[in-house]
Formats: C-alpha cells, structure tokens, sequence
C-alpha cells in the first residue's frame, strides 16, 4: 500500500481508465512504480505457488482422514465449526466490508478488513462525496473526493464479499466433514457392512 501510494498507481489506472492517457503518466512515480511491478508479480507467484502447496496437503489430509479441530479457544475469539449461509456472510459484506468474516468467526481477518475499509474511506473523503452526491452537489463531490484513495475500494469491496461467500462455503464443507467422521466414529458399528 505505501508503494502503491508513493508511485500513484490508483491515480494513473483512474486517468487511464477516463481516457487521459498523458495524465497518467505525469502522475506515476517511476522510482516507486517498478517496485510496485515487482511486488505485484512475487504475490501473483507465491498466491500460485501457495495454492498448489495447500491443494497437496488437503489431498493427503482427506485421504488420512485427518482430525478437524471443531472447536478452538484463542485469546481473540472462540471458534467452533457450525453452517452458515454463503448469502448472509456475503449481504454482511456488502453492508460494510468485516461484517461477513465476523459472522464467520474469523475475527481477526474481519476487524482488520474493517478497519481498512475505514481509513481507505475517511483518507479517500468518500463519506462526503456520497452526501455531497445524494444532496446533488456533483461538482464539489468530483472537488473533495481523493481518487488515489478511492481506487481502493473497488477492489477491496468486491474481494471481501468474494472471500467471505467462499471462506462460508469451505468452512461448511470442514463441518459436514467433521460431522460425518464423528457420526462414524461414535454410531456407526465396527463390523457394520453395507449390503451390497
């Protein structure tokens, strides 16, 4: 973020995006931008390189029939593995990016995403922009609004309700996992065999 920041990378993908190819270059940093370049490519590597490594493991761990911890006590919250609805985490998402990853219990991940939120609309003047906007006042609203902190939101907004649909969806699947292990272990007979 302080990379993209200093070299005003949401500032030259907004111009470009409006058609003024000329502004964009005049307000990118090049000693700052080939940083965020480099940046960029290791997340997309290591995002890649660490899916693949995860898909292994969740291979091997179904076939072992690896134990899920279904409840977890931690200094930040109390996690247990219950269903949820994919639509209600996301709905919570779209009210205020956060809301869906608590409903979820992932804390953590949900007081940082809003948080983040937070700071990316007061730095942005986004909260003004949108009353100056439904009172009508475009012109000022086009004034006040920072679009190096604005291009943000975009991208944030639409990967945090992405994340929290997905992160239910998975978390549904751990349970109905877990649920059918432990139904096997405690009530289903040893020398039990299907009939056919």
């Amino acid at each position: 973020m302080f990379i993209n920041q200093t070299a005003n990378v949401n500032l030259g993908i907004f111009y470009s995006l409006t058609g003024d190819f000329s502004k964009a270059k005049d307000v990118l940093d090049e000693r700052w931008l080939i940083l965020y370049v480099g940046i960029y490519m290791f997340g997309v590597w290591d995002s890649f390189r660490t899916t693949i490594d995860l898909n292994k493991q969740y291979i091997l761990a179904n076939r072992e029939d690896a134990p899920i911890q279904p409840n977890a006590m931690g200094a930040w919250d109390l996690n247990f593995l219950d269903k949820r609805k994919p639509w209600v985490a996301m709905l919570w998402s779209v009210l205020f990016p956060g809301l869906g990853h608590l409903y979820i219990h992932k804390v953590v991940v949900g007081f940082f995403m809003f948080a983040y939120t937070a700071a990316i609309m007061y730095f942005g003047d986004i909260p003004q922009a949108i009353h100056l906007t439904m009172i009508g006042d475009f012109d000022v609203a086009k004034e006040i609004i920072n679009m190096q902190w604005a291009m943000y939101m975009p991208s944030i907004f639409f990967f945090i309700q992405y994340d929290a649909y997905t992160s239910t969806i998975y978390y549904n699947n751990l349970f109905e996992k877990e649920m059918a292990k432990y139904l096997r272990e405690h009530y289903q007979k040893k020398e039990f065999k299907f009939p056919f």
